[in-house]
């Protein structure tokens, strides 16, 4: 049982089915609506960021979400409802990094609502655990993680054809599968897409980070909306220590603005809520920074 405050919704676009929310998680969230996109799988991202735009402080021990949102209690009763909804969690090597021990579930993330997630993910034909995909570009990472090792949730790992052979070198744990969706440093987003819904049927994805994947999946116009929070700190910059923006790694405009519609806007104390739709356009790339 969560002892939060409804949040309050300040905009709501028209439009889009009402999801069958558990009553408990509807009277805090409010309406969910499946907003219209080309077709399975819809791609969410979501992320939270300082009023200055920092989503990592890039500290030891200090560079997860929460540092950012204040360990805030609304975003992960939202990150938990989003997770609730997904297919696939899709985390680049170095969100992993930062938070080893997590699991991409909606109960590992907001304990209080486990079963009112559970309920939905059931009424959703959904009842398991979503695949949690970790990519990484030179599969550098640790086999004895948690997302790995606690048998409490399937994982994916995408991979270059160099990294898939580092990670045979290595004890791969039951049940872990690794693909190759790439052949020299870098990974395709429409690549990493086919082999997560070539493991799993997918309805929704959700793509949770970092700043460089989320960058990638704009750049190739892959992701059909946006779930930002927003906090009310200010973490600043001073040029020592780089602190990662939203996107790394691409530029957009001006010669290839990305313009988002705004439909949804939620308030939690001063914490904002924002979501926003983004149209797929073939073909779409950003220039590298």
């Amino acid at each position: 049982m969560s002892e939060l405050a409804p949040l309050e919704t300040l905009y709501e676009a028209a439009g889009g089915a009402q999801l069958p929310l558990p009553p408990e998680l509807a009277s805090l969230y409010g309406q969910f609506r499946d907003r219209p996109h080309p077709g399975p799988p819809h791609v969410a991202g979501n992320f939270v960021t300082t009023l200055d735009g920092v989503v990592s402080l890039n500290v030891p021990g200090q560079s997860g979400g929460g540092e950012i949102s204040g360990f805030n209690q609304h975003d992960r009763m939202v990150m938990g409802l989003l997770r609730a909804l997904a297919d696939a969690v899709i985390v680049g090597a170095g969100t992993l990094r930062a938070v080893p021990r997590h699991l991409w579930t909606a109960d590992y993330i907001y304990p209080p609502l486990a079963d009112q997630y559970q309920q939905l993910r059931e009424t959703l034909g959904i009842p398991d655990p979503p695949l949690n995909v970790i990519v990484t570009a030179r599969g550098e990472i640790d086999l004895d993680l948690p997302v790995f090792r606690s048998g409490r949730v399937p994982a994916l790992i995408a991979t270059t054809v160099p990294g898939a052979r580092r990670i045979a070198e290595l004890d791969l744990p039951p049940g872990v599968r690794v693909v190759s969706v790439g052949s020299a440093d870098s990974l395709s987003p429409r690549a990493i897409l086919d082999a997560v819904c070539s493991a799993r049927p997918c309805d929704r994805i959700l793509v949770e980070g970092g700043p460089h994947l989320l960058g990638d999946f704009f750049a190739e116009s892959c992701l059909d909306e946006l779930f930002l929070t927003l906090a009310p700190q200010v973490a600043g910059r001073d040029g020592l220590d780089h602190r990662l923006g939203l996107i790394e790694g691409k530029v957009f405009a001006p010669t290839r603005s990305l313009w988002g519609t705004l439909v949804g806007v939620k308030r939690g104390e001063s914490h904002l809520f924002l979501r926003y739709a983004f149209a797929r356009r073939e073909g779409a790339e950003g220039r590298e920074s």
